[in-house]
């Protein structure tokens, strides 16, 4: 398999470069980037299960035929926990839905952190907590006590997101005192 030769040369960088140019160049955008003053902060990376072989390995496995595998999603320590790892899920649910994709699958670790010995071949560092994607709105469709498979249905989250954007307008709308605003200033005319 490339990927282990890849890890075996120590070369892995270029190995995952390759994936998303060609995953790039068949299916089109994989992943998202979020930056903060510049830096790079959070990412997410994505593409159909058949760009996605490892994701066989998985004790959960398949993903459903009519989602996308979300692979990995990361937010940067000095950045986690302020909203940034739900805004780059909004934005690939966002994504996938102009495609016309219906929904979004993940497997997530339920031992995030925890040494286990079980399942060797599939830990890795680039997993996402199972806590993570039930705090962004996806639910587990295959249970398991270390992989668990979760899922986002596109509509729901989209709907969710309107009405979270709904209640954040009303919310600031009220908090704007109207004496604060000032009219428009009308334009007048120079007469030369």
């Amino acid at each position: 398999m490339a990927a282990e030769r890849a890890c075996a040369a120590g070369d892995t960088g270029l190995e995952k470069e390759a994936w998303v140019s060609q995953t790039l160049l068949e299916w089109g955008s994989c992943g998202k980037i979020a930056y903060v003053d510049g830096m790079p902060a959070g990412f997410v990376l994505y593409a159909p299960p058949m760009y996605v072989p490892r994701g066989n390995a998985f004790p959960t496995s398949p993903v459903s035929p009519d989602a996308v595998q979300l692979m990995t999603a990361h937010v940067v320590a000095a950045f986690s926990g302020g909203g940034l790892g739900r805004m780059l899920i909004q934005s690939v649910a966002r994504d996938l839905t102009k495609r016309g994709i219906r929904a979004i699958e993940a497997f997530g670790d339920a031992k995030f952190g925890e040494h286990c010995d079980d399942d060797k071949h599939l830990q890795t560092l680039c997993l996402a907590p199972a806590d993570f994607f039930l705090a962004v709105g996806f639910k587990t469709v295959r249970p398991h006590p270390r992989f668990p498979r979760l899922r986002m249905d596109l509509r729901t989250a989209l709907s969710w997101k309107s009405d979270v954007e709904y209640a954040l307008e009303k919310l600031l709308g009220s908090m704007t005192p109207q004496t604060l605003l000032k009219p428009a200033r009308p334009a007048t005319r120079s007469t030369s």
